[in-house]
Parts: C-alpha cells; sequence; structure tokens
C-alpha cells in the first residue's frame, strides 16, 4: 500500500538531529544532510565528499562478504582484523605448519599464498535508489505474488547491472521495503595473504576478553588483492598483478588522545532496532536463550570431537572460533537488553506512535496494515523451536550434498528464474565453497554436530516434525546414530575431486546417483522446497506490510525532531563520534586507550594468555620509536570510542577528523552487545586496534619493514 499525500510528505521529511548523541550508521548519501552535526563533532572535511562512493576516503573501504577492510597502498595491500582472515589462515595452516598459531610475513608478493578460491574484495562504485523500478510490479499484490515480483525485479536489475564485467551487483531493502538501492561492486577474486600475527598476538585473550574492556589484542591481517595484466579481475594466477585501487588510506602517525573526533566506514551486517515491541520480547524472552542453549551444545560436540587430535582442531579452528563468539555476543545481547529494560521501553515507544499515528489525517490504511502485520509476526512464532533446528541439519559435507542437489534443480530452469544463490553469477562461488570444504570438514566431527542436533530435532512436537527429514535420520536418537554412520561410510563426497565432478552432473544424473549423501540431499529437497515456498508466503505479507510500520515510525521520529538511519543490512554505512572513557556501573571508570603494561599484567604464558616472547621482550626493552604516546610514555595497543557498530564491522577504518587512519574496529564492549536491537548511549561503546601498536609490531616484533615502506611509514 502507499500512504496518502500529508502522512507521506511528513514521513520521508529530514529532520537534524540523531535519535540520541553519536548514534547512526548513516547512509553516505545522508551525510550531507548533516554536515552541521559532523562539524560540531569535530570532522574537518568536507561532508559532501564522504556522500562519493567513487573518491577518497569511501573508495578505499571494501567489503569482504561478512566483514570490512581498507585499501592502505597503492599496490592493492588491504588492512582487516586477524578473525576476519582467520578462515583464510586456517587454509594455508597444517599440524606442521601452523599459520593461526605462528603467524605468517610474506617477505615478497611472489610469497604471497592465496586467501582461498570463494574471498573476496568488494569495491562498491555505485549505490543507486531504484524503488519505483523494483515495485512496479508487485504493488497490489500479496503473499507469495508479492515476494515473486520483487525478487524478479531484484533479479533483472542485478542481471542488466552485471552486464559490466568484473562486477558483482545486489539489490538492498532499506526502512524495510519503503526504498530499495542498487548496489554495484567491483568484485576482485584473487586475494592473497600477506601477514598475520601469531595468535596470541591477533587473538590474544580469545574468549575470555572477548566483548570485554580493557583490551590488549593486535586483530589485524593484511591482504593483498590482485588482477590479471590488463587490470580486470580475474581468478587466481601466478600472472596477475596488484590491484591499484581509486584511492587508499593514509595511517596516521598522529597520537590519539580522549575526546578526539572519530568516524569509522564499513560494511555492518543487520540491526533490528526498527522492529516491533512483539519482536523485541520475542528476541529477550525466546531466542536469545534457546540460541545460547543450541550453540553453546553444539560448541561442546565439536570440541569433545576434535579433543586431542591437532589436525581435527585445525580444521574446525575457524568453526569454533565463530560459534564462541556467537555464543558470546547472544549471551550480552540478551544481557544488555534487559539492563536496558528493551521490552518495556519498546513496547512504551511503539505505544506512542500508535497514538501519534491515529491523530494523522488519512491513517485509517496504516493501521489496517500494521495490525496485519502484527498477524503475521504471531503467526511466526508457531514454527519457531522447529526453524531454528533446522539449519544445523546441514552441515559442512551434507549442506554440500543439498547445495548440488539444488544447484542441477535450477539449472534446468532460465538463469533469471532461478533461485538467488543458484544463478550463473553464483557458481563460482559455489565451487569456491566446494574447495575450501576440504581444509574444513572432518567426517567424525560433523557426525557429532549431527547426532547433537538431531537430540533437538527429535524432542520436538510430532507436529513440528517434517516427514522428509524422518526418513534420512529415523526416529529416535538410537537409530540416526546408525544412520549417520552409514550416510558417512556411503559417501564419496569427502573428496574434492567428486564434489566437484558432481557440480557438472544434471538433475537426472543426481537423481540416479547411489552415493548416500546425494540419496539424502534428494530425499530432503522436496522438504526444503516446500519450507522455502511457506517462506516466501509469509515473507511476501512481512515485505508488503513493513513499509506501513516504518513510515509511521519514521514519521513519529520526525515529528520529535529525530532523523532516521535505516536498519543496517551489510550495505556501506558512516559513524561518528568520539574517542570516549566508559562509566558501565557505579564506581568503575574505564580509561579509553590500553598499552603494552597490560599485555604483561595478564601474561600468564597459559593461553589465551601466552603473549610470545618476541613481543614480552620487546616491550621490556622500551623501545617503541616514533610510535610512543607522548602523554602515556609507552605504547598503545587498543582504544575506545562511542561509534555506532556492529557486526559486519570487523575490519572497518576508525578515521580522524583529517580522513586518516587512526585504528580498525573490531569488537564492542560487553555492556553495548545489545545494540544491534537497541542503542543506550550509557554504554554503547567500540573498541579498535590502534594502528601505533600494528606499526610497532611491524617495525619492532614482527617486522615487515616492506610493508611499512609500502604504507610510507617509517620503518622505527
Amino acid at each position: 500500500m502507499r500512504l496518502r499525500p500529508a502522512l507521506l510528505t511528513l514521513a520521508l521529511a529530514m529532520a537534524g538531529g540523531a535519535a540520541h548523541a553519536d548514534e547512526g550508521m548513516w547512509m553516505p548519501s545522508q551525510l550531507p544532510q548533516l554536515a552541521k552535526e559532523l562539524k560540531a563533532a569535530g570532522f574537518r572535511g568536507n561532508p559532501a565528499d564522504l556522500a562519493n562512493l567513487t573518491r577518497h576516503p569511501m573508495s578505499a573501504v571494501v567489503s569482504l562478504g561478512g566483514c570490512t577492510a581498507s585499501f592502505v597502498s597503492p599496490q592493492g595491500l588491504v588492512v582487516t582484523n586477524h578473525h576476519c582472515a582467520l578462515g583464510a589462515i586456517q587454509l594455508n595452516s597444517s599440524a606442521e605448519r601452523n599459520l593461526i598459531q605462528d603467524g605468517f610475513i610474506a617477505a615478497t608478493q611472489a610469497d604471497e599464498p592465496s586467501a582461498g578460491p570463494a574471498a573476496r574484495v568488494l569495491v562498491t562504485v555505485g549505490f543507486d535508489q531504484v524503488t519505483d523500478r523494483i515495485l512496479a510490479e508487485a504493488r497490489g499484490k500479496t503473499g507469495r505474488a508479492y515476494y515473486d515480483a520483487v525478487q524478479a525485479a531484484q533479479k533483472a536489475t542485478v542481471a542488466a547491472c552485471e552486464q559490466d564485467a568484473g562486477h558483482r551487483c545486489s539489490v538492498a531493502s532499506m526502512y524495510y521495503g519503503r526504498e530499495y538501492y542498487l548496489i554495484k561492486q567491483l568484485e576482485l577474486k584473487d586475494i592473497r595473504l600477506a601477514y598475520a600475527p601469531p595468535r596470541a598476538i591477533g587473538n590474544y585473550g580469545d574468549e575470555v576478553d572477548n566483548f570485554m574492556w580493557p583490551r590488549h589484542t593486535g586483530d589485524f591481517t593484511f591482504y593483498r588483492a590482485y588482477v590479471g595484466k590488463d587490470g580486470k579481475p580475474a581468478a587466481y594466477s601466478k600472472d596477475n598483478v596488484p590491484y591499484a585501487p581509486p584511492a587508499h588510506l593514509e595511517v596516521s602517525t598522529a597520537p590519539v588522545r580522549a575526546g578526539d573526533f572519530a568516524m569509522v566506514a564499513g560494511y555492518p551486517g543487520t540491526t533490528f532496532r526498527h522492529r516491533t515491541a512483539s519482536e523485541f520480547a520475542n528476541q529477550i524472552d525466546w531466542l536469545l536463550p534457546k540460541r545460547i542453549e543450541v550453540v553453546g551444545g553444539m560448541l561442546q560436540a565439536i570440541e569433545a570431537a576434535t579433543a586431542g587430535d591437532k589436525a581435527r582442531q585445525v580444521l574446525y579452528a575457524s568453526t569454533v572460533a565463530g560459534q564462541k563468539n556467537t555464543l558470546k555476543r547472544a549471551q550480552g545481547e540478551l544481557d544488555g537488553l534487559r539492563r536496558s529494560d528493551a521490552v518495556r521501553v519498546r513496547a512504551a515507544d511503539e505505544a506512542a506512535m500508535l497514538a501519534w499515528l491515529a491523530k494523522q489525517p488519512d491513517a485509517v490504511a496504516v493501521q489496517a496494515d500494521i495490525r496485519a502485520l502484527q498477524a503475521q509476526l504471531d503467526a511466526v512464532q508457531t514454527n519457531r523451536e522447529r526453524d531454528l533446528l533446522l539449519p544445523f541439519l546441514r552441515p559442512g559435507l551434507l549442506g554440500a550434498a543439498i547445495s548440488l542437489q539444488r544447484l542441477s534443480l535450477e539449472r534446468g530452469k532460465p538463469d533469471v528464474q532461478r533461485e538467488s544463490g543458484y544463478q550463473q553469477r553464483d557458481e563460482a562461488l559455489i565451487e569456491g565453497g566446494l574447495k575450501q570444504l576440504q581444509r574444513r570438514f572432518d567426517p567424525e566431527v560433523e557426525k557429532a554436530t549431527l547426532r547433537y542436533a538431531l537430540k533437538g530435532y527429535f524432542a520436538l512436537p510430532r507436529a513440528l516434525r517434517v516427514a522428509e527429514f524422518d526418513v534420512v535420520f529415523g526416529a529416535s536418537e538410537a537409530e540416526a546414530a546408525q544412520r549417520l554412520d552409514a550416510l558417512y561410510a556411503g559417501t564419496k563426497l569427502g573428496d574434492e575431486a567428486t564434489r566437484l565432478a558432481a557440480m557438472q552432473l544434471d538433475a537426472a544424473a543426481l537423481a540416479a546417483s547411489e552415493d548416500a549423501l546425494l540419496k539424502a540431499a534428494a530425499t530432503l529437497q522436496p522438504a526444503l522446497l516446500r519450507l522455502e515456498a511457506e517462506s516466501k508466503q509469509r515473507n511476501g505479507e512481512l515485505m508488503r506490510l513493513r513499509p506501513a510500520y516504518m513510515q509511521a515510525l519514521v514519521g513519529y521520529r520526525n515529528a520529535q525532531g529525530r532523523a532516521v538511519y535505516p536498519d543496517a543490512n551489510a550495505t556501506l554505512r558512516v559513524s561518528y563520534g568520539k574517542v570516549s572513557p566508559l562509566s558501565p556501573r557505579d564506581g568503575m571508570d574505564y580509561r579509553p586507550l590500553t598499552t603494552v603494561a597490560g599485555i604483561v599484567e595478564k601474561d600468564t604464558d597459559v593461553e589465551p594468555f601466552d603473549a610470545p616472547k618476541p613481543l614480552i621482550d620487546a616491550i621490556a626493552k622500551g623501545d617503541f620509536g616514533s610510535t610512543l604516546d607522548p602523554t602515556l610514555g609507552t605504547q598503545t595497543v587498543n582504544f575506545m570510542t562511542n561509534l555506532d557498530t556492529t557486526g559486519g564491522n570487523s575490519g572497518s577504518p576508525v578515521l580522524d577528523a583529517n580522513g586518516k587512519l587512526i585504528g580498525l574496529n573490531f569488537d564492542s564492549n560487553w555492556e553495548a552487545v545489545s545494540a544491534s536491537w537497541m542503542f543506550d548511549p550509557r554504554y554503547k561503546r567500540a573498541i579498535h586496534v590502534d594502528m601505533r601498536y600494528l606499526r610497532w609490531l611491524l617495525a619492532k616484533v614482527y617486522p615487515a619493514p616492506h610493508l611499512l615502506k609500502e604504507m610510507n611509514l617509517p620503518a622505527e
């Protein structure tokens, strides 16, 4: 539906001032309208420049597809977080040559190994509103028809965009379907590992310190992007040459002090701040507690299956790190939302919004759509336990078999009609994933994860069970254990060449396969398609109805004099604020910078506080050169700001008032993990690697003078 003109005009108005000081993950195009606020915060550049994605500094900020990074030299050198690159580090590791543990320095560009066939650096070159194009055929439709019309328009728009070879395009929804934007990105496919510190620097403190302050972690790694000799994106080849980016960030050599202006640019994953009060309640009262239970159990299953086996521990290092982060994040989010009394606060805010809406002219249709939206959300709760568990029943090798069956099905359709994720544009990434699986899979560990997930599945009410899953896995834990042994004994998909060969088979050939996992995937496919169809029907209604809620919310916020940014959705955003202390509770005051003294204080010589001897020796020597903090008289490590960040901002460059690089975002404090749902300025802080610490490590501890020279930095 479309709002009547009176309410529409108000809803689209841009009011000055954020919802709270320092809150906001702003689209670059919004920043010129915030020029006054940016200047008042201390920014010395031209806010209009930040809206131009083809100019410095925005053109230097890139997506890794889940993390952020930035170019820091004219030769394609990219800096991001160690934890963002852990998968690439793990892919190049073995029990005998453990780059995770020991770190890695490529002496020359010829020594830089591939980060993996699925590694990508995406450079945004276009960001254009295409709302009318996407919604033209959807208006007037409901449910699945609405969903299909939007999907068809998105695919056609993307296909037209990708006629420009070497680019990957996508359509992003802003304000939950009220606006749509076409994102065009240069897709760099040859990404290599240039430098990684040892685990005991890049992940110092591990889960003990995760989401905590004070921090002392050197969470950084360098990649390099390569292209063909013609300068165009190309798959890995020894003949490729370093990519020459349109711009790169200059690393600041100035001190960082409390109160300094700071700005982060990156690709935050997903926030939910504009969700309904009932969704807040479901998140806090059910989903987060259940997620903590399930992920915690999954971690225990993996750790038990890999105990005492270094080779298996290397294979699952990246998976375990990700699951630990998910678990701790969920617990922190739950604690934070309870601390902020989010259920009550959001319910009161929504009630006030609806009261405001009731007084607006021609609001009857909007109110009707909001009621219909709530009815859809209530219906979603019926299957929530099943829907949480089913993704855990598609791990690694079984997940690959399911993807192979689905790809063969989709290949029987015209490309524009294929399901997103299985179009011709996606096949290189699918192939890369099939290759990488070889270094991230073990049959005994995978069976252990399935046994754990199936225990939860068998506990579901009978009405929530899925017949095809019962056919494959049986009806009890004991039966499932036997079925799993047979499935993995009867498959050859553990061999990379076999997986890649299966990718070329058509639907008939795959259907005739006697491979146990491929047969299981074929049995599961009708159920997965059926569940997907139900989801599309439901999501079509949510896509149709949420814009009414968002228009009311934006109109209400504007009436309060508050600007509104869209919830984060992995598109380029900018947040700004200051280097800030924190007083999270009575009697506790945190300074915003940490130093190497804290590394020594925490050091126990036992993981995760087993600082490497070269680092301890260098600290004791006290030779900090040009990276010495003139006020503190020692070497800084991490610093804290009140910047608005969330998952996906990992690796994001933190810039000073002049647009120079002063840090890399890598974490939030424990009290702020809940910021993906609610921004609470009392607690929200972001944690960053100080670029001075990075420079000192490259100069004095694990030297890479060639990289410092490349970044035009002093090697001392």
